[in-house]
């Protein structure tokens, strides 16, 4: 029997609770949710807020059937939130906002990595935060997206920009800059700017270009998900990986210290006590006093 739970008046029917959904560790889906619920509800959902929601879905784990999806999935009960997010093959389509506790059980329950654009429902292509998505090349590793990193955020401030960190869950890691609300196109154009500088002034370790001959050994630089079109892995979403590994707000002390890969990758049975002891290192996104505004000319 399915069990049912009550989320601040909702009631929900919470699946499979005993599966083992990350086998290396033995973390059942009731553990996931009991992350999701008790452990991060907070900040996730204010990075959640307002933004429109794609799922990657894996329902049997990381090495089961994986499958990404922008609309609605069937069954979505008629108590969440939904917003119109029109685009080219559908004029009509809606995509999910995870907008309170409950939303984020119901989606929880699917077992989804949460991902968002860069923008607001209601402003599509209207973003307040850019994002470099940096991404290792085999030999290189996390450490090495480090120190591209640390480039990124001088030459961030140079213009007067703070960027904040967080892992991808991945691989690699994420740079997350609050902006005034800025047409989606501008963004890229700048944050392609950037890439392609930091290719220049960091021959040998990064890399501009999506083209994977030209990866190995250095850090791809991808501006692209700045793109209206495009999302990122939401901040403390679980990712599809052996380990239930998190997307992890850092701090620039552990990106200016990192050393070996493993340094960088948190899983979710230490979050808790990383948000205790940091709060949430990326509420700044969040706060529109700390927006900053592209330079002249973009």
């Amino acid at each position: 029997m399915t069990p049912i739970t009550e989320v601040e008046g909702r009631r929900l029917a919470l699946s499979n609770l005993d599966k083992v959904l990350y086998p290396a560790t033995g973390t059942t889906k009731g553990e996931v949710l009991h992350y999701y619920a008790a452990t991060v509800a907070g900040p996730l959902l204010t990075h959640l807020r307002d933004r429109p929601v794609s799922f990657l879905r894996y329902p049997d784990g990381p090495d089961g059937q994986r499958f990404f999806t922008k609309n609605p999935p069937p069954g979505t009960p008629s108590w969440v939130r939904t917003t119109p997010v029109p685009h080219q093959e559908d004029k009509k389509a809606r995509q999910v906002v995870v907008r309170d506790l409950a939303s984020l059980m119901w989606a929880a329950n699917l077992v989804v990595e949460f991902h968002t654009p860069q923008w607001r429902a209601g402003t599509p292509g209207i973003a307040d935060r850019m994002v470099f998505d940096l991404d290792p090349g085999a030999p290189a590793t996390v450490v090495e997206c480090c120190a591209v990193a640390l480039w990124l955020r001088e030459r961030l401030a140079a213009d007067g920009l703070r960027a904040h960190g967080k892992t991808s869950g991945s691989k690699g890691l994420h740079l997350l800059v609050p902006l005034e609300p800025t047409p989606s196109d501008r963004v890229s154009a700048y944050a392609k700017e950037l890439a392609v500088q930091a290719e220049q002034d960091l021959p040998d370790l990064a890399v501009h270009r999506m083209k994977r001959a030209l990866r190995p050994g250095k850090v791809f630089v991808d501006f692209s998900q700045n793109a209206a079109a495009k999302t990122t892995a939401t901040p403390y979403t679980l990712r599809a990986r052996p380990e239930p590994t998190v997307s992890a707000p850092v701090t620039w002390a552990e990106i200016e210290e990192c050393r070996t890969p493993g340094e960088l990758v948190f899983l979710a049975g230490g979050m808790g006590a990383r948000l205790e002891r940091y709060g949430d290192l990326l509420g700044p996104l969040a706060d529109p006093d700390r927006a900053g505004r592209l330079p002249d000319g973009w």
